[in-house]
């Protein structure tokens, strides 16, 4: 999904409406609004967890999908990545062209010097496990589109020196690597696109066909020469909307050894909330597609949960409505839909998905690759370390 549309805000500004995001879950306001009661808190099956590598291949500390800034981050976003039990996530950092992603990216540096008890930088393998080892939230940079190369392959290697691990070559609409998902004309990766994998890949960068176009992702998988994620996306065959992949090309994915996430949105069920039981079957989906070494969790999701309260609907409408101005809003988008799974609205959401995914008597091995040791694998694989 998108980061903010609006421009920077002071601290203050940004800690005065941090009620849209609060430290704790606030379920009832939502369930009240969706007519159903609070779910019971869910009964912990599995010690693992804390002994895991979990990797949110799509995620941020900060507000994400909303119209709020990403920073600064208020006391209680910290403190909810710090409980999260997550390893890592891949956290968006681009902007419009190279000079502003290298700002936004000075933001998040400030963030990580302001909480070094809470974040690590992460650049390499060792880093993560570094993270782990330390009970610190990895932080990797990463690209949701190319405008940062501003069309100069050269742009590349800098922007790996700076931290950058993962690019994604579209967003929803044409980009010069090839059409996002929401273009009609559906043509496949470009020449240039292809020289840009082909950078990105020399850059030990890993290259991420999330929100691409169908024949851009399958186009593009068959020129890459390393493995390749879709870091947050769902299975078309169970909800046939633009931004979920068709089989075929999870398929492609994974014998390229890639791996795919499963998001947290309403795209998995377009018109309505989704439940974990929705997340759970398209993970599932995915694993029966894929085998259960290339699928893994990119939740699109901040890691603070939601309150939805009056400001927050009023947030997400005028969200949604923008994108929607903007060209950028896929099917599935709806401002009466929010961007969140109820039952999964707690910073520790990724063990909410390990406890459904082991009482559907999912292995603990397998449940352990879902929730990040596929994502750590194809990380070796495309960092070299």
């Amino acid at each position: 999904m998108d980061r903010s549309l609006l421009g920077p805000c002071s601290r203050r500004d940004a800690l005065g409406r941090a009620a849209l995001l609060g430290g704790v879950p606030a379920l009832t306001p939502l369930l009240g609004a969706l007519g159903a009661a609070p779910p019971p808190p869910a009964p912990r099956r599995w010690d693992g967890y804390d002994r895991a590598l979990v990797v949110d291949m799509l995620a941020s500390p900060g507000p994400f999908n909303t119209t709020l800034p990403a920073t600064p981050l208020t006391p209680a976003m910290v403190r909810n990545a710090r409980e999260s039990g997550i390893t890592a996530i891949n956290l968006t950092t681009d902007s419009v062209d190279f000079a502003a992603t290298l700002r936004r990216m000075a933001t998040w540096e400030r963030e990580i010097n302001e909480a070094p008890d809470v974040f690590q930088r992460v650049r390499s393998v060792a880093d993560l496990l570094e993270a782990k080892r330390t009970g610190r939230l990895g932080i990797i940079y990463g690209f949701q589109g190319i405008n940062p190369v501003s069309g100069d392959l050269a742009n590349v290697a800098p922007l790996a020196a700076f931290g950058v691990r993962i690019v994604q070559l579209t967003y929803n609409v044409r980009t010069l690597a090839g059409d996002g998902s929401l273009e009609a004309g559906n043509a496949g990766i470009s020449s240039w696109g292809r020289d840009l994998i082909g950078e990105l890949e020399r850059q030990r960068v890993i290259v991420d066909f999330s929100h691409a176009g169908r024949a851009t992702t399958t186009t593009g998988i068959a020129a890459c020469t390393r493995p390749p994620a879709i870091s947050h996306t769902g299975c078309a065959a169970l909800a046939n909307v633009p931004r979920n992949q068709e089989d075929a090309a999870l398929r492609a994915m994974a014998d390229k050894g890639g791996v795919a996430g499963i998001y947290l949105m309403p795209f998995l069920t377009p018109g309505r909330q989704p439940t974990t039981a929705d997340v759970v079957a398209h993970i599932e989906h995915a694993v029966n597609v894929c085998g259960e070494d290339h699928v893994g969790i990119g939740s699109d999701l901040s890691i603070t949960p939601h309150v939805v309260d009056e400001a927050y609907v009023k947030d997400h409408q005028a969200f949604v409505r923008r994108r929607q101005q903007l060209g950028i809003a896929a099917p599935g988008e709806d401002p009466a839909v929010y961007f969140f799974v109820p039952e999964l609205n707690t910073p520790r959401r990724l063990e909410r998905i390990a406890d459904a995914l082991l009482a559907r008597r999912h292995p603990a091995s397998r449940v352990e690759r879902i929730i990040g040791g596929n994502f750590v694998r194809l990380m070796r694989d495309v960092w070299g370390r």
